[in-house]
């Protein structure tokens, strides 16, 4: 995950102010039995509470609205075999600092769940334990950061296979809310860095300095024509390493996210690649 432009561009109040959880002192008196009673009952039910925070950092509610089947995986989280209309629900555990969530398309696994996909294909696996292979649309996430902020995007560095959104469930005005990448990116990928069932980036497909932003380029580093072409189809997604400003956005720490495949909003390219996928050369 990159981080790198001030916080006030998308936080402009910080520090945030913050309240106690416990701010009230209890004025009834009870009985030495009642007070055990309710004690008990207190610490009980705030082990609970902290069980539950031990359990979990978020949850992120995975559905695929493409009118194909879409593999879906997550580092950490694994991954699961999503028709159209089906939700996957995963709980990041607490601790968790960033992770992945990407669709595999064209896959075959056999009932021990290894095989191979056409893109995003996480070294044969059903249930991932890696990050996958390109071309791959990302959707990423850090928790926990500065000042109890997470960060969330959408990312074609690695390229792009299947349309997504990621919308967060905070209502919270610091939050930037839903973001997209629901572009028909297939159809118009330049031809030397289209692929079968994606559409490779730069970087992936020439891994040079000039395109991945490393070695003595990396400080100065800017767009290309090709991470044009990528950020001229879908605004709010990471074009290349250094796009920082434009593509990472913020929302309270303790926020849940969904994200969806082929989003209602656009179904234009779910169609395109359920073509794209099912017709046999």
């Amino acid at each position: 995950m990159r981080v790198s432009f001030p916080l006030s561009k998308w936080i402009p109040n910080f520090p945030l102010n913050k309240q106690s959880f416990y701010q009230h002192k209890h004025s009834l008196r009870l009985t030495m039995a009642g007070a055990i009673a309710v004690s008990i009952a207190f610490i009980t039910t705030f082990s609970i509470f902290l069980q539950g925070m031990e359990v979990r950092a978020a949850t992120f509610d995975i559905t695929n609205q493409c009118p194909y089947t879409v593999w879906a995986a997550a580092s950490p989280g694994g991954g699961q075999q999503l028709d159209q209309g089906q939700t996957w629900t995963i709980d990041v555990a607490k601790g968790t600092t960033q992770g992945k969530i990407w669709g595999r398309t064209g896959c075959s696994f056999d009932a021990s769940g290894r095989g191979s996909c056409q893109t995003g294909d996480c070294n044969g696996m059903l249930s991932c334990q890696g990050f996958g292979q390109v071309p791959a649309t990302l959707a990423e996430y850090s928790l926990n950061q500065y000042q109890n902020f997470d960060f969330y995007d959408i990312s074609l560095v690695d390229g792009f296979n299947v349309p997504l959104s990621m919308t967060p469930t905070s209502t919270n005005p610091n939050c930037m809310g839903r973001i997209t990448c629901l572009s028909d990116i297939i159809s118009m990928c330049p031809a030397e860095l289209k692929v079968n069932g994606g559409c490779k980036s730069a970087c992936a497909r020439y891994n040079t300095a000039q395109y991945c932003c490393t070695g003595a380029s990396a400080n100065n580093c800017g767009p290309t024509n090709y991470s044009k072409f990528f950020k001229g189809q879908c605004p709010q997604a990471f074009s290349y390493a250094k796009d920082d400003a434009t593509s990472t956005f913020p929302c309270p720490t303790g926020t849940n996210y969904k994200v969806v495949f082929c989003d209602e909003a656009d179904s234009l390219p779910g169609i395109y690649l359920y073509i794209t996928i099912n017709i046999k050369e």
